[in-house]
């Protein structure tokens, strides 16, 4: 696992300062790759190219330096992330007579680009962002693996290219910070996280999972092509048996579980005691005849701790088991250090609990494996039979009726303190029923509404069809099925949230999170499979968990999780008041002139003031003033 850097100049510089650039731009991210470094630089035809990048060495330890060239020279690649199948690959390539001087992932990029061109980056399964030079055809390819689980930005003008895997690398080398981008802006405040292929930056750019980016030196422009095509797979319901898919789950959650175990480093894997963690973890105790290390944290405090469950299952497949217990005082003292490692706004809260587990786990390992992307492949998410309801709802209820229900809820299901209970529950789904089509656009949008935005931002600074980008990439307009809600969910939460908090959190410990469920042929063949087979009733991740109940105490793969709750509420009235204060203090609010001052106000003093529990919208505020005053002032 690495970080890796690009730089791309229309006009000749100097190498050596040309190299210094590109090594400040390594510097920041040291904590991505602590264990080596490379550049590689070439100025000529009246161009600069540079690349550059950090190693976490997992694979191939002595022999995968970076930059890698080809053997004529001609090609050179930086790379981060893990190919999983590159053995598998590279036995085919040396059947067609192509040599290796490594053991390393990274040489078999190479040759495969040698080999087949672009089109050998749909052979590769695995997580990775990496670019390649090709001198010959004087072009630089840059491509993202299937779900984003790797970062890469960009920013591109008549000048510059430049690229890397996160945005403090880019941002160092401008002389001026880029404007605020409304898209980021809006979509920040809406969904508490910023979805490629938006920054909050206006001229800085995510790619998209699942494309690369083929940039022309002579025109010196570029075009983004897609990698794999959406299968016809995900749109058809296949014609089997339960049985039958149940077994073919099982085997491909085997399979995907020991592919992700290629490593020249001791694994262990994050262990919450939640169905997909539990399942991963017993999947990885069977592949190995020697005991495993499983790591999980619990709290202080009793109502948001949970390690009896991990302990169960650690106890049950006799692993080594590590178990951290933290305080309050611990997530909070972090907050500073995780929230400026984002580079831009994010307020998921459980970025907090994440980044411990991953600085304890790095103490012992440098990989860990985790359930990540077990929620969007089998659909286990609350929201996904939240959509049956508002369907049931708007068929049965009159919407004038509902309008005056709404009314009614939002006074007497009110909170006061961050509980998010049942009385939060029910009220954010009356809030969200839609009758317009657009219900599971609001189902999604964790922090301001739209009516809310249009009350708390400046009207120079609110974006419309906000979500437009997203609705015409995926093709759904108005959200139906449990396929529609898990093809939006794999390119709007899953990349820009979930994926994002894990890659920042454990390489800011240089710890390599690999998520065997997030493996396109297992997230292909469920979305083909008919949707009561995920979601039975309101019995989520139906298959996935009949699949592995025989391994399981009867009973224990449907007790409920709470997830890494963090009482982020309560902070913001108590240890981090003042600060919040500071930021939403009437005049440095109009002289930053982004938000409505009187709204604005209202909106933190209730909270604070224990009238009513903003605790999503207030924490958005609060971490996107903490970046704003970090980074744009």
């Amino acid at each position: 696992m690495c970080g890796i850097n690009g730089l791309l100049l229309n006009s000749e510089i100097d190498p050596i300062q040309f190299s210094k650039d590109l090594v400040a731009m390594n510097n920041l991210i040291i904590h991505r790759g602590p264990d080596d470094s490379g550049t590689f630089v070439e100025v000529k035809n009246g161009k600069s190219i540079g690349m550059a990048m950090r190693r976490l060495s997992i694979i191939d330890l002595a022999g995968g330096h970076q930059p890698m060239q080809s053997r004529d020279k001609s090609i050179s690649i930086v790379f981060n992330g893990e190919i999983y199948n590159f053995k598998k690959l590279k036995d085919q390539l040396v059947e067609e007579n192509h040599h290796f001087q490594t053991h390393s992932d990274t040489e078999v990029i190479l040759k495969l680009y040698e080999a087949y061109g672009v089109q050998g980056f749909k052979l590769l399964d695995g997580m990775y962002a990496f670019s390649i030079y090709d001198s010959k055809k004087q072009k630089v390819y840059i491509a993202r693996d299937y779900f984003g689980e790797k970062p890469l930005y960009f920013l591109a003008d008549s000048d510059k290219f430049i690229w890397a895997s996160e945005l403090k690398s880019i941002v160092t080398t401008l002389k001026r910070k880029p404007s605020i981008s409304l898209d980021g802006l809006n979509l920040f405040f809406r969904l508490t996280y910023i979805p490629a292929p938006f920054t909050i930056y206006e001229s800085i750019f995510k790619l998209e999972g699942n494309h690369y980016l083929e940039f022309d030196l002579e025109n010196f422009n570029y075009e983004i092509h897609q990698i794999h095509p959406e299968s016809e797979s995900n749109k058809t319901e296949q014609n089997i048996s339960f049985k039958s898919a149940k077994q073919q789950v099982h085997d491909m959650v085997f399979d995907s579980v020991e592919s992700r175990t290629v490593s020249d480093v001791p694994i262990g894997t994050f262990l919450s005691g939640g169905v997909d963690s539990s399942i991963v973890s017993l999947c990885l105790s069977h592949l190995n005849s020697q005991k495993i290390d499983t790591f999980s944290i619990g709290f202080e405090k009793k109502s948001y701790d949970e390690t009896d469950k991990s302990r169960e299952v650690a106890k049950l497949i006799k692993s080594n088991h590590h178990e951290f217990i933290i305080s309050e005082k611990d997530l909070s003292q972090n907050i500073d250090t995780i929230l400026s490692n984002f580079d831009e706004p994010f307020a998921d809260s459980s970025a907090l609990p994440t980044y411990l587990v991953s600085n304890k786990t790095s103490k012992h390992v440098k990989v860990a494996l985790t359930g990540d992307g077990g929620d969007e492949v089998f659909g286990g998410y609350n929201k996904y039979y939240m959509g049956k309801l508002n369907a049931r709802y708007i068929a049965t209820v009159p919407q004038f009726i509902h309008d005056k229900i709404n009314t009614v809820s939002n006074k007497i299901l009110k909170d006061k303190a961050d509980n998010r209970g049942f009385k939060y529950r029910l009220n954010r789904l009356i809030n969200a029923v839609d009758y317009s089509g657009g219900y599971y656009w609001d189902i999604i949008s964790l922090g301001f509404t739209d009516s809310d935005l249009k009350s708390y931002l400046n009207s120079n600074h609110q974006k419309t069809a906000l979500f437009q980008h997203y609705q015409t990439k995926s093709g759904i307009i108005n959200p139906k099925s449990l396929n529609d809600y898990m093809a939006i969910d794999k390119i709007m939460s899953l990349e820009g949230d979930m994926l994002v908090k894990v890659d920042r959190t454990s390489m800011l410990n240089s710890l390599e999170c690999r998520a065997p469920f997030l493996n396109r042929a297992l997230f292909e063949f469920t979305r083909s499979l008919p949707s009561e087979y995920l979601l039975k009733k309101w019995n989520k991740k139906y298959i996935l968990k009949s699949a592995f109940e025989s391994y399981f105490p009867q009973g224990f793969l449907d007790k409920s999780k709470r997830g890494f709750g963090v009482p982020v509420g309560d902070w913001l009235r108590a240890g981090l008041r003042e600060e919040l204060l500071t930021y939403s203090e009437a005049n440095f609010l109009a002289e930053q002139g982004i938000f409505n001052v009187d709204s604005t106000t209202a909106l933190i003093q209730n909270h604070l003031n224990t009238k009513q529990d903003n605790t999503f919208k207030v924490w958005c505020f609060y971490c996107f003033q903490k970046w704003f005053k970090n980074n744009m002032i």
